[in-house]
Protein backbone atom coordinates (compact mmCIF):
# COMPACT_ATOMS: atom_id res chain seq x y z
CA UNK A 1 0.00 0.00 0.00
CA UNK A 2 2.86 2.64 0.06
CA UNK A 3 2.23 3.58 -3.37
CA UNK A 4 -1.10 4.51 -2.06
CA UNK A 5 0.35 6.80 0.76
CA UNK A 6 2.97 8.64 -1.95
CA UNK A 7 0.15 9.56 -4.26
CA UNK A 8 -1.76 10.71 -2.08
CA UNK A 9 1.36 12.65 0.30
CA UNK A 10 2.10 14.12 -3.17
CA UNK A 11 -1.65 15.21 -3.71
CA UNK A 12 -2.21 16.99 -0.22
CA UNK A 13 1.25 18.73 -1.16
CA UNK A 14 0.05 20.24 -4.44
CA UNK A 15 -3.85 20.46 -3.10
CA UNK A 16 -2.78 23.20 -0.60
CA UNK A 17 -1.32 25.69 -2.79
CA UNK A 18 -2.97 28.41 -3.98
CA UNK A 19 -2.93 27.71 -7.34
CA UNK A 20 -4.61 25.01 -7.35
CA UNK A 21 -7.16 26.11 -4.08
CA UNK A 22 -9.90 26.98 -6.70
CA UNK A 23 -10.10 24.19 -8.25
CA UNK A 24 -9.69 21.92 -5.50
CA UNK A 25 -13.10 24.10 -4.05
CA UNK A 26 -14.72 23.39 -6.92
CA UNK A 27 -14.59 19.94 -6.84
CA UNK A 28 -15.21 19.91 -3.34
CA UNK A 29 -18.56 22.22 -4.06
CA UNK A 30 -19.22 19.13 -6.66
CA UNK A 31 -19.23 16.71 -4.73
CA UNK A 32 -21.44 18.23 -1.80
CA UNK A 33 -23.73 18.94 -4.24
CA UNK A 34 -24.12 15.61 -5.58
CA UNK A 35 -24.48 13.89 -1.81
CA UNK A 36 -27.09 16.23 -1.26
CA UNK A 37 -29.06 15.69 -3.97
CA UNK A 38 -28.62 11.60 -3.41
CA UNK A 39 -29.42 11.32 0.47
CA UNK A 40 -30.60 14.94 1.44
CA UNK A 41 -28.86 18.03 3.10
CA UNK A 42 -28.35 16.81 6.63
CA UNK A 43 -25.09 15.41 7.09
CA UNK A 44 -25.44 13.49 10.34
CA UNK A 45 -27.96 11.62 8.58
CA UNK A 46 -26.34 11.70 4.99
CA UNK A 47 -23.03 9.52 5.08
CA UNK A 48 -21.74 10.72 1.72
CA UNK A 49 -22.29 14.23 2.57
CA UNK A 50 -20.96 14.05 6.21
CA UNK A 51 -17.98 12.77 4.44
CA UNK A 52 -17.64 15.38 1.94
CA UNK A 53 -18.21 18.26 4.11
CA UNK A 54 -15.52 16.99 6.59
CA UNK A 55 -13.03 17.24 3.33
CA UNK A 56 -14.01 20.27 2.81
CA UNK A 57 -13.34 21.49 6.12
CA UNK A 58 -10.07 19.65 5.78
CA UNK A 59 -9.19 21.36 2.73
CA UNK A 60 -9.95 24.77 4.85
CA UNK A 61 -13.02 25.39 2.68
CA UNK A 62 -14.82 28.63 4.65
CA UNK A 63 -17.76 27.18 6.05
CA UNK A 64 -20.05 29.77 4.76
CA UNK A 65 -19.24 28.24 1.25
CA UNK A 66 -19.84 24.88 2.65
CA UNK A 67 -23.28 25.46 3.87
CA UNK A 68 -24.17 27.51 0.14
CA UNK A 69 -23.03 24.73 -1.16
CA UNK A 70 -25.32 22.26 0.77
CA UNK A 71 -28.62 24.64 0.64
CA UNK A 72 -28.23 25.46 -2.91
CA UNK A 73 -28.20 21.79 -3.58
CA UNK A 74 -31.25 21.13 -2.01
CA UNK A 75 -33.08 23.69 -2.91
CA UNK A 76 -32.52 23.57 -6.24
CA UNK A 77 -31.76 21.30 -9.38
CA UNK A 78 -28.09 22.27 -8.94
CA UNK A 79 -25.82 19.46 -9.41
CA UNK A 80 -29.01 17.30 -11.01
CA UNK A 81 -27.41 17.32 -14.25
CA UNK A 82 -23.62 15.87 -13.38
CA UNK A 83 -22.93 12.46 -14.01
CA UNK A 84 -20.59 10.01 -12.21
CA UNK A 85 -18.06 8.33 -14.33
CA UNK A 86 -15.18 5.99 -13.93
CA UNK A 87 -12.36 5.43 -15.91
CA UNK A 88 -9.63 2.91 -15.87
CA UNK A 89 -6.06 2.85 -17.79
CA UNK A 90 -2.96 2.01 -17.99
CA UNK A 91 0.23 4.31 -17.53
CA UNK A 92 4.16 4.06 -17.97
CA UNK A 93 5.51 0.15 -17.42
CA UNK A 94 1.68 -0.72 -17.57
CA UNK A 95 0.88 0.77 -13.93
CA UNK A 96 -3.03 0.82 -13.56
CA UNK A 97 -4.73 4.04 -13.00
CA UNK A 98 -8.30 4.37 -11.86
CA UNK A 99 -9.71 7.60 -12.22
CA UNK A 100 -13.24 9.34 -11.30
CA UNK A 101 -15.14 12.13 -12.23
CA UNK A 102 -18.09 13.89 -12.39
CA UNK A 103 -19.57 15.30 -15.63
CA UNK A 104 -22.07 16.92 -17.16
CA UNK A 105 -21.14 16.14 -20.84
CA UNK A 106 -19.92 12.98 -21.26
CA UNK A 107 -18.55 13.17 -24.31
CA UNK A 108 -16.43 16.05 -22.95
CA UNK A 109 -14.79 14.37 -20.51
CA UNK A 110 -14.07 11.00 -22.30
CA UNK A 111 -11.95 12.85 -24.40
CA UNK A 112 -10.16 14.94 -22.16
CA UNK A 113 -9.31 11.72 -20.28
CA UNK A 114 -8.31 9.69 -23.47
CA UNK A 115 -6.40 12.89 -24.38
CA UNK A 116 -4.78 12.88 -21.07
CA UNK A 117 -3.91 9.20 -21.31
CA UNK A 118 -2.25 9.36 -24.61
CA UNK A 119 -0.12 11.96 -24.34
CA UNK A 120 0.99 10.73 -20.98
CA UNK A 121 2.41 7.65 -22.35
CA UNK A 122 -0.55 5.29 -21.19
CA UNK A 123 -4.02 4.30 -22.61
CA UNK A 124 -7.28 4.06 -21.74
CA UNK A 125 -8.47 0.87 -21.21
CA UNK A 126 -12.19 -0.91 -21.19
CA UNK A 127 -14.60 -1.67 -18.15
CA UNK A 128 -13.11 -4.31 -15.53
CA UNK A 129 -9.80 -3.81 -17.40
CA UNK A 130 -7.91 -2.79 -14.07
CA UNK A 131 -10.33 -2.14 -11.27
CA UNK A 132 -9.96 -5.53 -9.95
CA UNK A 133 -6.70 -4.47 -8.66
CA UNK A 134 -8.29 -2.04 -6.40
CA UNK A 135 -9.85 -2.62 -2.98
CA UNK A 136 -12.50 -0.18 -2.04
CA UNK A 137 -11.37 0.86 1.81
CA UNK A 138 -11.54 3.98 4.32
CA UNK A 139 -8.67 5.40 4.48
CA UNK A 140 -7.42 7.90 7.77
CA UNK A 141 -4.40 9.85 8.43
CA UNK A 142 -3.00 11.00 11.26
CA UNK A 143 -0.21 13.46 12.75
CA UNK A 144 2.48 11.55 13.71
CA UNK A 145 4.47 14.01 15.62
CA UNK A 146 1.60 14.51 17.79
CA UNK A 147 1.43 11.91 19.92
CA UNK A 148 3.29 8.21 20.35
CA UNK A 149 3.18 6.36 16.81
CA UNK A 150 2.32 2.73 18.64
CA UNK A 151 -0.46 4.70 20.56
CA UNK A 152 -1.97 5.53 17.36
CA UNK A 153 -1.49 2.08 15.80
CA UNK A 154 -3.07 0.19 18.40
CA UNK A 155 -6.06 2.59 19.01
CA UNK A 156 -6.42 2.29 14.87
CA UNK A 157 -6.34 -1.43 15.34
CA UNK A 158 -8.61 -1.61 18.81
CA UNK A 159 -11.08 0.98 16.70
CA UNK A 160 -11.68 -1.69 13.89
CA UNK A 161 -8.63 -0.92 11.15
CA UNK A 162 -7.75 -3.94 8.80
CA UNK A 163 -4.25 -2.60 8.53
CA UNK A 164 -1.92 0.40 9.68
CA UNK A 165 1.42 2.15 8.45
CA UNK A 166 3.97 4.70 9.41
CA UNK A 167 6.04 6.91 7.31
CA UNK A 168 7.13 10.06 6.64
CA UNK A 169 5.88 11.58 10.12
CA UNK A 170 2.00 9.97 9.18
CA UNK A 171 0.10 6.81 10.35
CA UNK A 172 -2.04 6.07 7.30
CA UNK A 173 -4.66 3.78 8.70
CA UNK A 174 -6.89 1.48 6.45
CA UNK A 175 -10.50 0.37 7.34
CA UNK A 176 -13.57 -1.32 5.53
CA UNK A 177 -15.43 1.41 4.17
CA UNK A 178 -18.15 0.72 6.79
CA UNK A 179 -15.92 1.97 9.39
CA UNK A 180 -14.24 4.82 8.36
CA UNK A 181 -16.10 6.88 10.65
CA UNK A 182 -16.39 4.63 14.00
CA UNK A 183 -12.45 4.67 13.37
CA UNK A 184 -11.49 7.99 12.52
CA UNK A 185 -14.36 9.06 15.39
CA UNK A 186 -12.15 6.62 18.07
CA UNK A 187 -8.72 8.28 16.80
CA UNK A 188 -10.27 12.31 17.27
CA UNK A 189 -11.58 11.19 21.06
CA UNK A 190 -8.71 10.05 21.64
CA UNK A 191 -6.95 13.10 21.45
CA UNK A 192 -4.51 12.04 17.68
CA UNK A 193 -4.56 14.87 15.44
CA UNK A 194 -6.73 13.09 11.75
CA UNK A 195 -5.64 15.16 8.68
CA UNK A 196 -7.67 13.65 6.73
CA UNK A 197 -10.35 11.08 5.70
CA UNK A 198 -12.21 9.60 2.93
CA UNK A 199 -13.08 6.74 0.73
CA UNK A 200 -10.48 5.45 -1.07
CA UNK A 201 -9.46 2.33 -3.97
CA UNK A 202 -6.40 1.39 -2.54
CA UNK A 203 -3.79 -1.06 -4.49
CA UNK A 204 -3.65 -4.83 -3.71
CA UNK A 205 -0.05 -4.99 -5.04
CA UNK A 206 1.85 -1.78 -6.27
CA UNK A 207 4.45 -1.89 -9.10
CA UNK A 208 7.82 -0.33 -8.38
CA UNK A 209 8.50 2.68 -10.87
CA UNK A 210 12.51 3.57 -11.26
CA UNK A 211 13.33 7.20 -11.68
CA UNK A 212 12.58 7.79 -15.23
CA UNK A 213 8.98 6.35 -15.49
CA UNK A 214 7.95 7.57 -12.12
CA UNK A 215 8.35 11.30 -13.31
CA UNK A 216 6.89 10.15 -16.32
CA UNK A 217 3.96 8.33 -14.22
CA UNK A 218 3.97 11.33 -11.99
CA UNK A 219 3.09 13.59 -14.42
CA UNK A 220 0.19 11.98 -16.17
CA UNK A 221 -1.20 11.34 -12.81
CA UNK A 222 -1.64 15.39 -11.82
CA UNK A 223 -2.19 16.13 -15.35
CA UNK A 224 -5.70 13.52 -14.35
CA UNK A 225 -6.10 15.08 -11.41
CA UNK A 226 -6.33 18.81 -12.91
CA UNK A 227 -8.90 18.53 -15.33
CA UNK A 228 -11.69 20.19 -14.35
CA UNK A 229 -13.93 16.81 -14.30
CA UNK A 230 -11.95 14.51 -12.43
CA UNK A 231 -12.49 14.50 -8.85
CA UNK A 232 -9.97 11.46 -8.08
CA UNK A 233 -7.27 9.33 -9.25
CA UNK A 234 -5.92 6.24 -8.11
CA UNK A 235 -3.03 3.95 -8.86
CA UNK A 236 -0.91 1.33 -8.00
CA UNK A 237 2.69 2.97 -8.73
CA UNK A 238 5.37 2.58 -6.17
CA UNK A 239 7.56 5.78 -6.99
CA UNK A 240 11.24 5.81 -6.62
CA UNK A 241 11.99 8.57 -3.82
CA UNK A 242 14.58 10.39 -5.85
CA UNK A 243 11.77 11.05 -8.32
CA UNK A 244 8.80 12.18 -5.62
CA UNK A 245 11.92 14.82 -4.58
CA UNK A 246 11.93 16.27 -7.80
CA UNK A 247 8.57 16.56 -8.94
CA UNK A 248 7.95 18.12 -5.56
CA UNK A 249 10.25 20.56 -6.25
Amino acid sequence: MSGHSKWSQIKRQKGVTDVKRGALFTKLGREIAVATKQGGGDPVANFRLRLAVQRAREANMPADTIDRAIKRAAGSDDGAQLEEITYEGYGPAGIAIMVEAMTDNRNRTAASVRSLFDRGGGNLGEAGSVAWQFKAQGVITINASKGSTEDMELAAIDAGAVDVQSEDGEVTVYTERAELEVVRRALTEAGFEVTGSELSLVPEITVELDEAKSIQALKLLDRLESDDDVQKVYTNADFAESAMAAFNA
